[in-house]
């Protein structure tokens, strides 16, 4: 299973043309009105990683296979969504199996696009959208708590967990996530957290959404967004979506010239990627035969083992070792025959920790 990313927002942010841009396709119905977004839209697409290209053209093989993230876009949230206000609440569950969630933040104005107040205000917005969060989440514990009151009585071995869920139903009661909560080293946080999947417990990062005068320039809603995001340190990567949506026909290099042009050098997808591998712990390594170059995601500190099961159980269960070269030293020496002459591969066994850009044959025996 790939990275999946949950994208969030209120109505008119700019949240189906966020995703469009970062998909590189009009999947998403755009419209002038709230909720023109019904049912969640959804689409994977392959992370950018210019390492696959470059390691395939120096092994010559015909096929490339990216790893892969998947977006998903559900209906604006609005305030009350966790109580079924709004269109909202139907689809507030197609993100709890999301590893990240990106939250649209609407940081430019046009007349012509409505927005459920007379001005954007990005900390006001941001409010309303964790706040249903937050209570989406105390109603799945409301009904975890009645569960188990009624049978802690015959069981009192889960009167442990009843107690836990009672106290982080009082911390969201306080307005604070369940990321923030102090005892997370307790096995029945962990269960509880496996069993309800909470959104508050997710890592976020906050897109801010700009024409393209502010992606240029700044402009206050851009401060307003970084200022709340300071206070719980969050990430904020800045984008033009309309601007990213209008050169999806274009060549990649003509795509890069016209994002320089206003400004920046990196594309909406390759931000949201690098802030999500940052902030999940991910790194890459590679795999190749005669036949392609593959790339694979994987959580920092990693084993090798753990690694091989990436690519099948078989091949972590009858581990032997790990034939390793780091990325550089592929692209230093350009072929197996030159990198093993110089003395460069390294064999490694189940201590082995995974490194971003390592290139890895697996021996195994099953």
């Amino acid at each position: 299973m790939g990275l999946s990313i949950g994208i969030i927002g209120l109505p008119n942010v700019g949240k189906s043309t966020v995703f469009n841009a970062l998909t590189g396709a009009q999947n998403a119905m755009v419209a002038n009105y709230p909720f023109c977004t019904i049912q969640p839209n959804r689409a994977i697409v392959p992370l950018p990683d210019e390492r696959v290209e470059k390691l395939a053209q120096l092994v010559n093989v015909p096929n490339t296979i990216h790893a892969t993230v998947e977006f998903v876009d559900i209906a604006g949230l609005v305030k009350g969504a966790s109580k079924g206000e709004g269109l909202g609440n139907q689809f507030l569950g197609n993100i709890r199996d999301t590893d990240a969630i990106l939250h649209i933040v609407r940081c430019f104005d046009d007349p012509n696009v409505v927005h459920i107040s007379e001005t954007p205000d990005p900390k006001t917005d941001i409010e309303i959208i964790n706040i249903e969060l937050s209570l989406a989440d105390l109603e799945q514990l409301e009904r975890k708590i009645e569960r188990l009151s009624s049978t802690v009585k015959g069981n009192r071995k889960l009167l442990p967990m009843l107690e836990l869920a009672q106290d982080l139903s009082r911390h969201l009661d306080a307005g604070k996530f369940i990321s923030s909560y102090p005892h997370q080293d307790s096995e029945y946080f962990l269960e509880l957290v496996h069993e309800l999947r909470f959104l508050t417990m997710k890592p976020f990062i906050y897109v801010a959404n700009m024409d393209e005068e502010g992606l240029a320039a700044g402009n206050q809603y851009l401060e307003a967004t970084r200022n709340v995001a300071a206070e719980q340190n969050v990430s904020v990567i800045e984008l033009c979506a309309r601007f990213e949506s209008e050169i999806l026909d274009l060549t990649p290099e003509e795509q890069h010239e016209f994002l320089l042009m206003v400004g920046v050098d990196e594309s909406g997808l390759s931000q949201v990627i690098r802030e999500s591998f940052e902030i999940l712990g991910l790194l890459s390594f590679f795999t190749k035969n005669e036949h392609e170059v593959r790339a694979w995601e994987i959580k920092q500190g990693s084993s090798a083992p753990q690694a091989a099961g990436k690519i099948h159980t078989d091949f972590e269960r009858g581990f032997i070792r790990a034939e390793v070269v780091p990325y550089e030293t592929f692209i230093e020496y350009g072929s197996d025959a030159a990198i093993k002459a110089a003395g460069k591969m390294h064999l490694e066994g189940k201590d082995y920790v995974i490194q971003d850009g390592d290139v890895i044959y697996f021996r195994f025996n099953v």
